[in-house]
């Protein structure tokens, strides 16, 4: 994907300035914000980032918590593709780096312009959506076993009162 990234990046219809930009982020930085409205996606040419999410536990107890990493090569935010939509989640960095922000508007026209690229973008988006949905399957499966092992041992610490 990275590859083909930075091909559409090296066209001189797809401006750099307009359809995207470059810029420098360090460490603790807010990149994106969970709630705001997203218009473009990112692709992470050097350094690291924790995605996290807010977590309500109870009424007034609430938690931020990571849910993956990204490093060089990963790309985020591709869901402003066609449509501007609510960030699901924060983006903040863990390490010095540097991202490419690219215009979700104006990817998606040069990409309707030039179907070969986007027919390769589209398939490789494809493999890196399918690479999500099997890694989150997994999350939830190891989640599902602390669950249950954690409320297994409870179970023998407490002891049940029948009424006679």
């Amino acid at each position: 994907m990275e590859n083909l990234i930075k091909e559409i990046l090296n066209d001189p219809a797809f401006i750099q300035g307009i359809a995207w930009k470059r810029w420098r982020f360090y460490a603790g930085e807010i990149i994106v914000k969970e709630g705001d409205v997203a218009k473009s996606l990112f692709l992470v040419e050097k350094g690291k980032l924790r995605v996290s999410v807010h977590v309500e536990l109870e009424e007034h107890r609430n938690m931020k918590t990571g849910i993956g990493d990204l490093e060089k090569g990963d790309i985020f935010g591709d869901a402003c593709l066609h449509e501007s939509s609510v960030r699901t989640a924060s983006v903040i960095a863990m390490t010095d780096g540097c991202l490419l922000e690219i215009s979700g508007e104006k990817l998606g026209e040069y990409l309707d312009a030039h179907p070969n690229k986007g027919y390769l973008f589209y398939k490789k988006l494809f493999s890196v959506f399918l690479k999500r949905l099997t890694d989150n399957h997994r999350r939830i499966e190891y989640l599902l076993a602390w669950g249950l092992k954690a409320r297994h041992s409870s179970e023998k610490s407490i002891p049940i009162f029948r009424k006679i």
